[in-house]
């Protein structure tokens, strides 16, 4: 019996986080659009959509069968809660050998964070934040 592809236009909602970015009320909101259009540009097998009312991002490609709560599709999930940053939240960051000391912190469910405080820490960060999402796609491959 052959699996059925996962349909990424019911994943992927860019309709549905624009909905949400303009109704957004945080001072760093344009932080976090330019942090969308990075993410988004890293691989075209990213999309997003809104998850935990904030903008999430996912893998849209094929995947074997697996447990949804093992959240193997979730790159990353932005966090607006504090004033002044915008966190960006990788829910497997563990499993990224980030070297840079970009993603922080060392949670036992092996989440790591990113925090983003204004426009020039989106530039200064954004090849890191593009390479930490390509290596984390290549660990699906594996």
């Amino acid at each position: 019996m052959k699996s059925a592809k996962p349909k990424t236009d019911v994943l992927a909602d860019t309709p549905g986080v624009d909905a949400l970015m303009r109704t957004l009320d945080h001072p760093l909101k344009d932080v976090l659009q330019s942090l969308r259009q990075v993410i988004l540009a890293a691989d075209s097998r990213v999309g997003e959509h809104v998850k935990w009312n904030a903008p999430s991002f996912l893998y849209i490609g094929d995947m074997p069968p697996f447990n949804p709560k093992e959240y193997k599709r979730y790159i990353i999930v932005s966090n607006f809660f504090r004033k002044d940053c915008i966190r960006l939240v990788f829910p497997s960051g563990a499993k990224v050998n980030d070297t840079s000391g970009f993603l922080e912190g060392d949670y036992a469910d092996g989440r790591r964070l990113a925090n983003f405080y204004n426009l020039e820490d989106v530039v200064a960060k954004k090849s890191t934040l593009q390479q930490i999402i390509s290596e984390w796609l290549s660990l699906l491959e594996n």
